[in-house]
């Protein structure tokens, strides 16, 4: 009999413990239960201890109220252009009424899921690839706002919905690299192009500029070589009318330039006067003519012996280079006719006297009687 009291007691103690276990109920932070009294909501537990009728009351779900975040896996969908692509996006969520969450549907995590599929297929289907992969931001919006409106009533607020990535076709891949490539390249041709543009119009203006530079130095040089020409000219001319040559100098250097005018390179045939003796004293007659009109006075004397001898010598000079001249123009004509007889047809200029080629004049400008 003490053994049945015994055991009945254990139960006693025992049923008294679970009926004080079950009657308590510690919700944590951040998380509602929902409690049925008999199968029939009754309340939502908060945060913190709670008390429940035993044996009555009973948990129905323990809702979390944070956050949540879920990744879908990548999704196949057409676009506007027939191209099939594959799209990943992330939901976040949160439970904003655990009741509503708990009753209004069985499994809102699938059915976030999927809306999100569906809409996603309609969004990309009205779009082309171009318009789907620069629009993301668009879509994101699009996508929130109607899943937002369509969880509402399930106790459930999206926060935010991204599209991690959208994947083309390996196919339009390899396409869309080729036009950005061809892209790139255009944009690097058209800028070494404007390079090349800008480096030829500053060569053109750099040359320009030196152009300009070389153009006015050359015309201060020729300017001061000129004036340099003419001071030069200048001082000559006054030299020479300081020294007030007379008509026997200037005879001395015509015949000093005989021989200088015959050797010429372009000098082929020089034709010298038969009468060379009366040429020379008709030009000293002229120069003697000029030189008693400008008031001809030489400021100094010479030695008469000794310009005579240059004289002598000047005019032997050139009566050897006439001999040479005639004897080389008798050659050409005879040459040209086919009679070596007429080799002697040409006369041989006579010698100048000395006296006739100073036009008959002394050194002092006393005129002398002309020599035999």
């Amino acid at each position: 009999m003490g053994a049945v009291v015994a055991v009945l007691v254990i139960v006693i103690v025992l049923f008294a413990v679970i009926t004080v276990v079950r009657s308590i109920r510690i919700v944590p932070q951040q998380r509602m239960d929902v409690v049925e009294r008999l199968g029939k909501y009754k309340r939502t537990l908060s945060p913190g201890l709670n008390l429940l009728v035993p044996f009555v009351d009973a948990v129905r779900s323990k809702v979390d109220m944070r956050e949540q975040v879920v990744s879908f896996p990548p999704q196949p969908v057409i676009t506007s252009d027939n191209l099939v692509v594959s799209i990943d996006t992330v939901l976040y969520f949160k439970v904003v009424d655990p009741v509503r969450a708990t009753y209004e549907i069985s499994n809102f995590l699938q059915a976030i899921e999927q809306l999100t599929v569906t809409t996603l297929r309609n969004v990309i289907g009205s779009l082309d690839l171009e318009r789907a992969l620069t629009s993301r931001d668009q879509i994101n919006k699009h996508l929130s706002s109607v899943l937002d409106e369509t969880t509402g009533r399930w106790g459930i607020k999206v926060t935010r919905v991204e599209i991690k990535a959208i994947e083309p076709p390996p196919s339009i891949r390899d396409s869309m690299e080729k036009q950005m490539r061809a892209e790139r390249e255009r944009r690097a041709t058209i800028l070494n192009a404007e390079g090349h543009k800008a480096a030829q119009i500053l060569t053109a203006e750099g040359e320009k500029q030196a152009a300009v530079l070389r153009a006015d130095g050359d015309r201060q040089s020729r300017i001061l070589q000129a004036e340099g020409q003419a001071k030069a000219i200048r001082t000559v001319f006054d030299a020479i009318h300081t020294a007030n040559p007379s008509q026997k100098v200037l005879a001395y250097q015509y015949l000093q330039a005989l021989p200088q005018i015959a050797n010429g390179t372009a000098n082929k045939v020089w034709i010298v006067p038969t009468e060379l003796t009366k040429a020379l004293e008709g030009l000293g007659g002229a120069l003697g003519g000029l030189a008693n009109m400008v008031g001809d006075v030489p400021l100094a004397k010479v030695d008469p012996q000794e310009a005579e001898r240059e004289a002598v010598a000047a005019a032997a000079a050139a009566t050897a280079e006439a001999e040479r001249v005639n004897a080389e123009v008798r050659a050409a004509e005879a040459q040209v006719s086919g009679d070596p007889d007429k080799t002697a047809a040409l006369p041989v200029a006579p010698p100048v006297p000395p006296a006739s080629a100073i036009g008959g004049a002394d050194y002092n400008g006393a005129n002398q009687p002309e020599r035999a």
